[in-house]
């Protein structure tokens, strides 16, 4: 079973690492506790939604970007462990193979179905 806390704390951890700073730097900037950011990188807490607004402050990124990013692992994380629609027709079933594997690739996909409407 895939954790939200888990893929959100991921997020929180690739944002800060790209961006080459330390947990004691973004903790001192989104005043929170070193030891509760760490373990809010390592999925071992649920934050708060003032305190991730207050991260993502911090790491001058919108709250938003970091839900959709979760988001679009979830999906993906769901689809691999469990077929959508298995009762479905064979020709309308979602399968492991049929998953994009980027977000990229799911955006361009909506984009195309959006277009096609």
């Amino acid at each position: 079973m895939v954790l939200l806390r888990q893929l959100l704390g991921d997020v929180l951890r690739q944002l800060r690492l790209r961006q080459g700073r330390t947990l004691r730097e973004v903790s001192a900037a989104a005043r929170v506790s070193l030891g509760y950011l760490s373990e809010v990188e390592r999925g071992q807490k649920e934050a708060s939604s003032e305190l991730l607004s207050s991260i993502c402050k911090a790491l001058g990124v919108p709250l938003s970007h970091v839900l959709r990013d979760v988001a679009d692992q979830l999906a993906l994380a769901e689809l691999q462990h469990e077929p959508v629609m298995a009762g479905a027709p064979e020709h309308e079933r979602i399968t492991a193979e049929s998953i994009p594997e980027t977000p990229e690739e799911i955006t361009g996909e909506l984009r195309a179905d959006m277009v096609a409407a």
